[in-house]
């Protein structure tokens, strides 16, 4: 019926009802809150490129998972931040790793908690490539054995759930393998299936220690002009046996998380990243958006392109409002 008969803003006019009709809804249960652990004691060293997140020592970063937990965010992603820098990325898979450390102390404290370990290299090799380079170019199957191993390693010592980041081909299989061996078969494969090759990973080289990384990795990371190869790529690893699939970034690939949610049938999640967090958090300082107006919207966004869950550093800003929203 024509206008005035449809009114299209009668439900729009009081709040209430802009809630009781929302099509998308967040919940700080379906958030994942990424942790960098460094080694030492009594740690907490701010990273300047990402306003408000830190680098922590184990001890601080067992303290700061009270408040995580009591704002109902049920998961986190643990990366490691080390100096020991080596040929072979030995410091990502041998027992006393930063990583292993922390997942068991993070177990031990909070074993309600959602474990997820980082499976990677980066932060581990001379040069800060996910795998070992051979000619110029990181060696798909030379570095498998060690995404692998590392993957073991974490399993090992307590992580629910790995998520290799590499985009190496056939990493889910090699690694679903390898844990089943290891006797870990109920442990989860979060794959980073589509990630993108990407202008916004900047500030994250300072948080992951991988500042020295001076190269790019446009050979495995996938061409942000591509959006069909994002989908395919998600198949492949469900069908090597991911549990869930992650799309990387999260905001200029909203498509892509629509796509490839529409293609397969397990849980897909987004990962908001630090160079879309830091665009918001300095863009607010700048005074050019509103934080929490433009985080909000940043998230919605992201649910509403397909998303089960949001790999978020706003988690817990975001947690605290949707309960201050009686969410």
């Amino acid at each position: 019926m024509p206008y005035p008969a449809v009114r299209h803003r009668r439900l729009r006019l009081t709040e209430s009802l802009r809630v009781l009709c929302r099509e998308t809804s967040l919940s700080p249960a379906q958030f994942i809150l990424p942790y960098f652990a460094v080694p030492g004691k009594n740690r907490k060293v701010p990273i300047v490129s990402m306003p408000g997140v830190f680098q922590l020592s184990i001890d601080n970063l067992v303290k700061a998972l009270d408040k995580t937990a009591a704002l109902g965010i049920r998961s986190i992603l643990l990366f490691g931040v080390t100096e020991k820098k080596a040929a072979n990325a030995c410091g990502a898979y041998e027992k006393e790793g930063i990583v292993q450390q922390a997942l068991r102390a993070v177990k031990k404290s909070h074993p309600h908690l959602t474990v997820i370990a980082d499976t990677c290299l980066c932060e581990y090799t001379l040069d800060g490539h996910c795998g070992i380079r051979k000619n110029g170019i990181v060696d798909n199957d030379a570095s498998l054995p060690l995404i692998v191993r590392t993957a073991v390693s974490q399993a090992d010592a307590g992580a629910d759930g790995v998520a290799p980041s590499c985009m190496f081909d056939g990493m889910v299989s090699a690694i679903r393998e390898g844990l089943d061996k290891a006797g870990h078969q109920n442990k989860f494969i979060l794959a980073y299936s589509a990630k993108y090759a990407s202008a916004f990973y900047g500030p994250f080289r300072e948080a992951a220690g991988s500042g020295h990384f001076k190269d790019h990795r446009r050979d495995h990371q996938m061409d942000y002009a591509n959006a069909r190869e994002g989908v395919k790529e998600a198949l492949s690893d469900v069908e090597e046996g991911a549990d869930m699939i992650m799309v990387k970034p999260a905001l200029a690939y909203l498509d892509i998380i629509s796509r490839i949610r529409a293609a397969i049938d397990v849980p897909v999640a987004a990962y908001n990243v630090s160079g879309e967090y830091s665009l918001i958090v300095c863009g607010a300082k700048a005074g050019l958006v509103d934080r929490t107006a433009a985080m909000m919207e940043t998230l919605y966004s992201i649910k509403r392109a397909g998303a089960d869950i949001i790999i978020t550093y706003f988690a817990e800003e975001a947690a605290e409002w949707l309960k201050n929203q009686g969410q």
